[in-house]
């Protein structure tokens, strides 16, 4: 496991995989992502827009695998993997996913969507980090379009946060769809959340879309940890892999 001078530390990455499909829907490319994905070496991965299942897809793609994108993207890399299931239609689902090369001892998917909205999950699991380390949490989210169902949503993820231990790391990373910048403020006020790219350089890094970043819509967010080499992974191979750039760091304890 990682060790160096600041103690234990891990990589993780989180990427919203657009159902596995390249920008515009033009081509699937789960397999590739899957190659890209592994070539990180990330010890832990949040992921949306991550398809459970689906009905039809199979029948016009030969490489559509006979699994869930979570337990194909997991393959042999990552041992644990935790899933919430957020938008469901006659065709399948897709929600959130976490993996995870440490154990996962215990995870739930809660519901933060907002009436009149698109269904939206906040998927949190318990990670077991090798001793003396103890317990990680980690929340991976995907939140609403429009700026009050954002808020409302980053307010119940603040109650959520207030009944973990306040002494635990924390991670909460995914897609904010912050285009306005409120999130960092509304989080650390509310949860003693840093974002950690803002921690770097004053704000979140450009994600979307990918072939030429311009939104800050991707964030990672720490409690009780420190982080460095937080980077937004090149455009080659990611801007032809999804329609948002993954977003990584490497976090200490």
């Amino acid at each position: 496991m990682p060790q160096n001078k600041q103690g234990f530390s891990f990589k993780v990455l989180t990427i919203n995989t657009h159902k596995g499909f390249a920008p515009f829907n033009r081509r699937f490319i789960l397999p590739e992502l899957r190659e890209a994905v592994r070539a990180t070496s990330a010890d832990v991965v949040f992921l949306q827009e991550v398809m459970g299942t689906h009905a039809i897809h199979p029948l016009h793609h030969e490489n559509w695998p006979n699994m869930s994108h979570y337990e194909f993207l997991a393959d042999t890399m990552w041992n644990d993997y935790a899933y919430g299931r957020n938008a469901v239609y006659p065709e399948g689902h897709h929600g959130n996913a976490i993996l995870s090369r440490f154990p996962i001892t215990d995870y739930e998917n809660r519901d933060i969507s907002v009436a009149g909205s698109e269904n939206r999950g906040m998927l949190h699991c318990k990670i077991a980090l090798p001793e003396p380390h103890g317990l990680l949490h980690v929340i991976c989210v995907h939140l609403g379009l429009k700026e009050a169902h954002r808020h409302a949503q980053m307010k119940m993820m603040c109650e959520m946060i207030a009944s973990l231990p306040p002494d635990a790391p924390l991670v909460v990373a995914g897609d904010f769809n912050d285009w306005q910048h409120r999130a960092n403020k509304i989080l650390k006020q509310g949860a003693g959340l840093k974002e950690v790219f803002s921690m770097k350089t004053g704000r979140p890094a450009r994600t979307f879309p990918a072939r030429f970043p311009f939104l800050r819509l991707d964030r990672i967010y720490v409690r009780n940890a420190t982080v460095s080499h937080p980077w937004a992974l090149p455009r080659k191979p990611w801007s032809h892999l999804s329609d948002h750039a993954p977003l990584a760091v490497e976090i200490h304890l």
